[in-house]
């Protein structure tokens, strides 16, 4: 093994021909399948915690549960255990200072450490000046919220913030407007329209897997700790076809080969991979008709977030007819459901929580108690933190330690 005495905190560091032991720097024990990168390739160590690159000019290591800066001392090298635990904000509200105020401020004073943050939002607008010309070409940029992307990152990590960059994916107006061959289309040939109105490209074509790709590795050139894909789907909707027959073996290809090709771009940045899943998917053996099965996701993404909204649950799961009773149970059975399907650890599992008034079943509000019933079902099955969503930003400390 290559010997180097060095006591600092990084995200990559250069190297030639390379094998090592990563260790947990708080049990001290060898971690198994943690992911080196290396250039545009990934490898795995084994059981004992245990690696060999034959050539590394540069490497970057990651494990599930884990920051991706890793410590190096006297040969050793070493990953903090972490767990995300965040607040979804808008581009809008993660730039008005009133907002990100008190999300700071919750951040500080309860248990919150992480963010979730709209780089690319959902009506196709990219929140910062990108480099991609089609971006400008198709009318994404009309709304650059934030004028220097880096120091925006940098300044949140520079207070132990951990970054996650939420890129919607498929569902995209103004790239299916300027590119129409790339828009999902009825089955009468005109463009397909979602319940906002919005246009989506068709995810079974690989030219539309460029574009979101390209902004997802301006993210994390940026700094940013992890890419997440919403909306990285077929529409859940009758009466629309694709480039290939609407089945569930092409779906499933088209949004599993989707990942894979974005995990492959991304490696180069050592950064962590994440996939928003609708919640009734952890119950359901097929796809839903929107392209997502679990046992496939997973072996694309190093983190399942399930929306495992209560309001969301319109017929309940078994046992449990009305979800906004049952919001333990909701949160923890589907995780749990999730799992069966994956075979892999609960720690690769970070679901999105409820943090809005019901709007399906008694309207109640979502407070302390319903928030807390929340966490507790994430928590006991033992996912890698949770996520709440607010559509409007509006936090408080209701139901955080």
């Amino acid at each position: 093994m290559k010997k180097i005495i060095l006591s600092t905190l990084v995200s990559t560091f250069a190297f030639g021909a390379f094998s090592g032991t990563i260790y947990d720097i708080t049990t001290k024990k060898p971690i198994q399948n943690a992911i080196i990168t290396a250039g545009a390739k990934e490898f795995r160590t084994d059981e004992n915690g245990s690696f060999k690159i034959p050539d590394a000019p540069k490497i970057g290591v990651r494990a599930i549960g884990y920051n991706r800066k890793f410590y190096v001392t006297s040969g050793r090298m070493y990953l903090d255990p972490l767990t995300p635990k965040a607040l979804y904000l808008s581009s809008f509200g993660a730039t008005n200072n009133s907002i990100m105020s008190n999300a700071k401020e919750l951040l500080k004073t309860t248990q919150l450490n992480a963010l979730v943050i709209d780089i690319k939002m959902d009506r196709g607008q990219i929140a910062f000046a990108s480099n991609n010309p089609l971006a400008k070409q198709i009318g994404a940029q009309e709304m650059i919220l934030f004028r220097d992307l880096p120091k925006f990152v940098l300044d949140l990590k520079r207070e132990n913030i951990y970054t996650i960059a939420r890129v919607v994916t498929f569902k995209d107006t103004p790239l299916a407007t300027a590119k129409p061959h790339l828009a999902i289309k009825t089955t009468e040939g005109k463009f397909f329209k979602d319940k906002e109105g919005l246009l989506w490209v068709d995810p079974s074509i690989k030219e539309s897997w460029e574009y979101v790709t390209s902004i997802a590795k301006e993210a994390a050139a940026a700094g940013f700790d992890e890419i997440q894909f919403d909306y990285v789907r077929f529409p859940d909707r009758k009466g629309i076809k694709f480039s290939v027959e609407n089945n569930e073996s092409q779906r499933v290809k088209a949004i599993t080969g989707f990942l894979a090709h974005a995990r492959k771009q991304l490696t180069p940045y050592n950064v962590f991979l994440s996939a928003d899943i609708f919640g009734y998917v952890s119950w359901n053996q097929g796809d839903l008709e929107i392209g997502q099965k679990i046992e496939k996701l997973s072996l694309a993404v190093d983190y399942i977030c399930p929306m495992l909204y209560p309001s969301g649950f319109h017929t309940g799961i078994p046992g449990y007819r009305n979800p906004v009773q049952a919001n333990y149970e909701i949160v923890k059975h589907s995780l749990e459901k999730s799992l069966e399907k994956s075979k892999g650890s609960p720690l690769a599992y970070r679901p999105w929580l409820q943090a809005f008034r019901d709007y399906a079943f008694d309207r109640r509000i979502y407070g302390a108690k319903e928030i807390q019933e929340q966490i507790k079902g994430a928590e006991d099955f033992g996912s890698n933190g949770w996520i709440l969503w607010n559509p409007r930003n509006v936090y408080s400390n209701a139901g955080l330690k």
